[in-house]
């Protein structure tokens, strides 16, 4: 049976039911999103994955006892899950900052470079990593909605909902974070273009 074919909803409903092979797919499903989120906000893949695991084992646990019924809104309730448990993740750690000096997963890294001149190549990734640098010097709100916004491609919802915010939150902290971003980037002279 093609599972690909059937809704979240439909696949949960039937696990529930007892169809328990329909849990892979859901995972298969929402790997991909779930995993970028959980690398951007802790920049290391071996913790991404233990992180990745546990929401799973907590969605399953969930799941089983009847605690899920979000319609329409699962790949959000298990993004909140993963939040809560980056969230705890740090807690353990007793880290000021929310986000660890990594290079094993780099976003930048993913992006396409059209102009394969080493120079421009070289110039590109110095700007990246002053960026990068500087992103992590906002406020921890402001940088989680930053980089969901943009390099997860979440919406302003999605945010808030995984956030516990508001849609108009989410939005001021997204502005507030550009904001402060453009303000540093005029005080350490980096220059975007060229």
């Amino acid at each position: 049976m093609d599972l690909t074919k059937f809704s979240d909803q439909e696949l949960i409903s039937a696990y529930i039911s007892g169809e328990h092979s329909n849990i892979n797919e859901i995972i298969n499903r929402h790997k991909s999103k779930l995993m970028g989120y959980i690398i951007m906000s802790v920049k290391d893949i071996d913790i991404a994955n233990d992180i990745f695991q546990d929401t799973f084992i907590k969605v399953i646990n969930k799941l089983r006892i009847g605690a899920y019924n979000e319609e329409g809104k699962f790949i959000q309730w298990v993004l909140r899950i993963a939040h809560n448990l980056i969230i705890d993740h740090y807690r353990k750690e007793s880290k000021v900052k929310m986000v660890r000096s990594n290079d094993q997963y780099d976003i930048f890294n993913t992006l396409p470079i059209f102009d394969k001149n080493a120079e421009d190549e070289i110039m590109k990734s110095q700007t990246h990593a002053k960026i990068r640098e500087l992103v992590e010097l906002l406020p921890d709100n402001q940088r989680e909605v930053l980089k969901m916004r943009h390099f997860q491609e979440m919406s302003f919802k999605d945010i808030a909902e995984v956030t516990n915010v508001s849609i108009n939150t989410a939005l001021g902290r997204m502005r507030y974070a550009i904001i402060n971003l453009r303000k540093m980037i005029e005080e350490n002279d980096i220059i975007l273009s060229h």
